[in-house]
């Protein structure tokens, strides 16, 4: 059984079925993001089956820095803030090189806050390969995107 917030004795019914259609869109995005990293995942594990066959290192941390510019830009045409951006796609490319590491066969090792943070992961403990740990990527200069 789903909860709901409390809603405020005079909400209009207007306003409580806006706010019903608008979470219901929000839903379907959220929907939308899961499949997409799987799909996404699915791409990156071939990634990875194709490096530990050819003996090719779990990270490549060129492409990462290309990346992370790349979908910088994309973020502040979206009007998104690009620094949610890079710490979204940080979060990625650590669990991707996670998962190429497994699929080598080597061990991981975890990084503590400390690390993880200064590598622009959120919070938490992250688990990257000892020899691949990412490199911190110091912001890049880009003007800020406008007010949306």
């Amino acid at each position: 059984m789903a909860v709901h917030e409390e809603l405020p004795a005079g909400a209009g019914a207007d306003a409580i079925d806006q706010l019903h259609s608008i979470r219901e869109s929000i839903d379907n995005i959220d929907a939308a993001l899961i499949h997409l990293l799987a799909e996404r995942f699915k791409f990156t594990q071939q990634v990875g089956r194709l490096k530990a066959t050819h003996g090719l290192p779990a990270a490549d941390p060129a492409r990462e820095l290309m990346q992370i510019d790349r979908l910088r830009g994309l973020a502040e045409e979206a009007h998104l803030d690009p620094a949610f951006a890079e710490k979204f796609l940080n979060f990625i490319i650590a669990e991707v090189i996670h998962h190429h590491v497994k699929i080598a066969g080597g061990d991981p090792v975890v990084l503590g806050r400390a690390a993880g943070a200064a590598a622009g992961v959120p919070s938490g403990s992250v688990t990257v390969p000892a020899a691949t740990q990412p490199v911190p990527h110091p912001p890049t200069a880009h003007a800020p995107s406008p007010a949306s």
